[in-house]
């Protein structure tokens, strides 16, 4: 991994587990904090599942689909070319959000979720940081796809 791609990963890991730790530091658990109405609050919660709860309380499962998950996206990092700039910080983010959620399973055997959303009226899943790298990490890819499939790519 390039210098750059490795400290914005650490950086990345880094933000989700400081964010982690001053919420489970400075809030009760299931406590809300309005930030803009209900559009966005902050809410302490313990997820150990996946999104929506999916797989509850199957850590062994998440042990194994993490360490599978991110051997599968070294193995493509380190083939894919340096010209595939988007494509690259898509699965730097990938794995940093990987082992920011991994992290939590292995210390607490749950994740730590805060980040609450109303959208449209729907309540979307709480999630954190590490959840919102990951998915940034695969629009990246999806759009570099996008690109090179219109043939808008240099």
């Amino acid at each position: 991994m390039n210098k750059k791609h490795g400290i914005l990963a650490l950086a990345l890991i880094a933000l989700d587990q400081i964010t982690k730790l001053i919420v489970a530091n400075t809030m009760e658990y299931g406590q809300s904090i309005p930030v803009l109405g209900k559009f966005f609050e902050l809410t302490y919660v313990h997820n150990t599942g996946a999104a929506w709860s999916m797989l509850e309380g199957k850590m062994m499962f998440f042990y194994l689909i993490s360490i599978a998950a991110l051997l599968v996206l070294g193995y493509f990092y380190f083939k894919t070319s340096n010209a595939e700039k988007l494509t690259k910080l898509g699965l730097v983010m990938m794995m940093a959000g990987t082992i920011g959620n991994f992290i939590d399973r292995l210390a607490y055997q749950y994740v730590i979720d805060f980040l609450d959303f109303v959208i449209f009226g729907y309540d979307f899943p709480v999630f954190n940081v590490a959840d919102s790298v990951l998915c940034i990490g695969v629009l990246l890819i999806l759009f570099d796809v996008f690109l090179e499939s219109r043939g808008l790519k240099k």
